[in-house]
Order: structure tokens, then sequence, then C-alpha cells
């Protein structure tokens, strides 16, 4: 097996904590600690610290867009970063964002000529249609993300939904499906430990406990949960719901389940970064709620059937894939009602639902261990297939784009080191190099108008 070196690039990373966020520090982890080494490439935070990592993590320019889409969103076009990474002997790109990462991540195989693989791991359709409203520019960013994933040599998506999304956007490529793994073991973590965590909530032994782990966002089916309890709580059920994790919409979620009048039911934790502390909730509850249509992978429910905790999904969604009903998880159909009335019958099976969650141990767990292998796995096969010429030739006109783009920065990078080893020159010197500088900067800006009029005419 060749050693490997990869570059993984994407625009989330910590301290921004998402689960494509997780799935990159797993795989830089893993690759690092048995099969070579890795490298992490994203956006700079200015409280970022990449100490911690036993990998190298190189931070490119940025600029603050946490209110209008709740990440610092990269700028891919520093000739430092670029010059750095050349120098960084990487046989393979893996970029895990369509979006800015990618771009960078083109720039860079045009100048070090190695493979670039892409995995999806969201549905981009929701998130344009979020952040644009016009029809016509949500289609003309439709298609620009879809030029920019098949302009990669190998496409993944995170599980079969992933990719229908993927080919709803309008991709016509191949691509394989690479599921994502979980970042803690089987099995329960100590009594004490799940005491602990739970003590300041009013969890009475004996009531059904409901828990809800992730982004605190209306698309994750958050209504579809506060209103099924509602619906339980008039009927007379006695339950408790707990719901971990922060986002934009949290606020407005809290105010909800106050309207509904479920205070003395439900309770909202903070988001909790301590894989233990996070596992004890999961050994606390009773079923795992996760109604959500809008995630490609859920791997919260993996999460949870880590700890022989089984979901209630909505059939037919991402989350729901590799679940049977009433064998290794619970599905429904997407409303409020279904989530009601499955709950209602659960509530007084607790022998099924203990079975079904030792099923969903058993049937739905993957390590990070064993998904990052089938990667490194696959990897290898993209280098030999690089190495034999059997991907495409990159002559798009976004190919063109990046080139000119990778080249401007180049000429940039060699331009400033000019102008720092003028300094100590003889005067002759000092001379030459000005001109020298000159010239560089004067291909700079013909690189960037180059890269201009190809932008225009791909757009």
């Amino acid at each position: 097996m060749e050693k490997l070196n990869v570059c993984l690039v994407n625009d989330s990373f910590p301290p921004a904590i998402d689960g494509v966020a997780n799935a990159v520090t797993n795989y830089a982890q893993i690759i690092s600690q048995k099969y070579g080494r890795a490298a992490v490439v994203t956006p700079f935070y200015p409280d970022a610290d990449d100490s911690a990592f036993a990998f190298p993590v190189i931070r490119y320019p940025s600029v603050d867009m946490t209110k209008a889409v709740g990440y610092r969103a990269g700028i891919p076009f520093s000739p430092e970063v670029m010059n750095r990474l050349k120098g960084e002997s990487f046989n393979l790109i893996h970029s895990h964002c369509p979006i800015t990462s990618t771009i960078l991540a083109r720039a860079l195989r045009d100048r070090i000529h190695v493979p670039l693989v892409f995995t999806y791991h969201t549905k981009f359709d929701i998130d344009i249609a979020n952040a644009v409203k016009s029809r016509l520019l949500r289609e003309e960013a439709a298609r620009l993300l879809v030029e920019n994933i098949s302009a990669c040599d190998e496409v993944w998506t995170v599980s079969r939904g992933a990719g229908e999304n993927l080919r709803k956007l309008g991709y016509q490529g191949d691509y394989l499906v690479m599921p994502n793994g979980v970042d803690f073991p089987r099995g329960r973590v100590p009594d004490g430990l799940v005491a602990q965590v739970t003590q300041d909530y009013d969890l009475p032994a004996g009531l059904p406990v409901f828990l809800f782990v992730g982004r605190m966002m209306w698309y994750k089916g958050i209504r579809i949960i506060l209103d099924a309890l509602k619906t339980m709580m008039d009927s007379g059920r006695d339950f408790r719901m707990v719901f971990v994790g922060a986002g934009n919409d949290k606020e407005e979620i809290c105010a909800y389940s106050s309207a509904l009048g479920l205070d003395a039911k439900v309770f909202f934790a903070p988001a909790i970064h301590d894989r233990n502390l996070i596992r004890a909730w999961y050994c606390r509850a009773d079923l795992f709620l996760f109604p959500s249509s809008f995630d490609t992978n859920g791997l919260v429910v993996r999460e949870a059937a880590a700890c022989a905790l089984p979901s209630v999904l909505v059939e037919g969604s991402c989350a729901a894939e590799d679940v049977q009903d009433g064998v290794n998880g619970f599905l429904m159909e997407e409303n409020a009602a279904s989530m009601a009335a499955k709950l209602q019958r659960l509530c007084d099976a607790p022998e099924l639902i203990k079975r079904v969650g030792e099923n969903a141990e058993r049937d739905l767990y993957l390590s990070w261990d064993s998904s990052v292998a089938a990667a490194v796995d696959r990897y290898q096969t993209v280098i030999y297939n690089d190495k034999r010429g059997l991907y495409p030739r990159h002559e798009r006109f976004s190919d063109e784009m990046c080139h000119a783009a990778a080249k401007a920065m180049e000429d940039l990078y060699r331009g400033r080191e000019r102008q720092r080893n003028a300094v100590s020159g003889t005067k002759s010197e000092l001379q030459e190099m000005r001109a020298e500088i000159a010239e560089s900067r004067e291909k700079v800006r013909e690189r960037l108008d180059e890269l201009t009029q190809r932008f225009d005419g791909f757009l």
C-alpha cells in the first residue's frame, strides 16, 4: 500500500462544530495514526487553537459571515498558502465542501497534479433555497455548485439518499457511497456519569425520556416533535423530552415550546462538545427522535445506536436508510400525528424498545476506524487510476478559471518574495529587483484580468 499524504479541505473545522467538521477531524486523526500523513486546510478563525491536533492545520484568509450563514467564509486565493501547499508533497486532495473548499482544491490540483476526491455531505438544495429567494438565482447557484463538483476526479456521497439529492441538483456523473462513522465506541457509560450529567433536569424514574441531539434548526423536524408532544400531553400521557444543541432557530423553538404549554416536560440543554457527556444523554433516554428529511447521513442515529438507543425516523429519509420498522428502529410519516401515534404505542412497549435498541447497536453502528479504512482503500484506487490517466482531462471553462487563479497566486507570491529580498541588495541589484517586481505585478494584473474574463464567460 502506498503511503498516503492527504490534503483534507473543508469550510468548517473547530472551533466551528458540525457533522462535516467532525468527519474531517476523524479522517485527519486516523490517517495520521495509521496510514501516513494528513493535513487540514480550512478558513482562518481568530479564536482557533490548532495546537491540540496531532496533524497540521493550515488556515487561509476568511471573512466573518457567521451572522448570515453561521460560518466564516473562506477566501481561497492566498499566494502564501498556495505556495506552502505546493511544498507539502500531497498525493491526494479530498474536499468536503463544494464551494470555496473545492475552488481552492481545484487550484491546488492545477499546481501539483494529483487526484481530487469530493464528498457530498449536505443537501445543498435546501441550503440554497434558504439563502437565495429568487428561483433563477437558485437555479444558477445550483448549476455553479454542480459544475464545481463535476470537475473533481471522483465523487463520494455519505448515503444513497445524498446521491439522489445530488442527481436532483443536476449532477450526472458517477458517485460512490462512502458512509461516515461514529467517534465513540459501542456500549454504555457508567451509571454515575449518566446521573451526574442529567441531575439538573426533572427526569423522574419510570417516565419515558425522549432525546434530540443536533443543530437547533426548524428544518431538522423539530416542529413535528413539539406538535407531537403537545398531542401526547393533551391525551394525558406523561413524558420528558430533552433537546441538546445550539442553532440559529433555538430562541424561536424555545418560545414555540413554551407557547404549547410544554415547559414542565420539555428541556433545552446547551450544545455539548465532550463526547462522553453526549454518550451519557444517549444512555439516559428511551427513544431518540429525529424526524429530519434534511440530513444526508444522520450520524446522530448511529451515535444513538452505539448506546443501544433506538431512533424514531421519517420513512424514506436518508437517516432511515438500513432501518427496518420495529426491527432496528421505528419509522413514521413526516407529520406530528404519525409521530404522536407512534410514541403513544411505544410508551406501552418498553421491552420492544429495548430489543430494537439492541438490534440498532448490532446493525447500524459504524466506527470511524472502519469508515476511514474503507476510504483509504479507495484512495489507493484513485491514485492508481490517476497515474494510469483514467480520469478526464480538466478542460472546462471553470478549470481554465482555476488555472488562471492559480497562476495569478504564483506570480503574486514570486513578486512579494522579490520585494522582500530587495531590501538587502546593492543599488544596481535593487533597481533590477524593482524592475522584476513591476513585471511580476503586471503579470498578476494580466492573470486577474484573464480570471475575470473567464469567470464572466462561465456565468
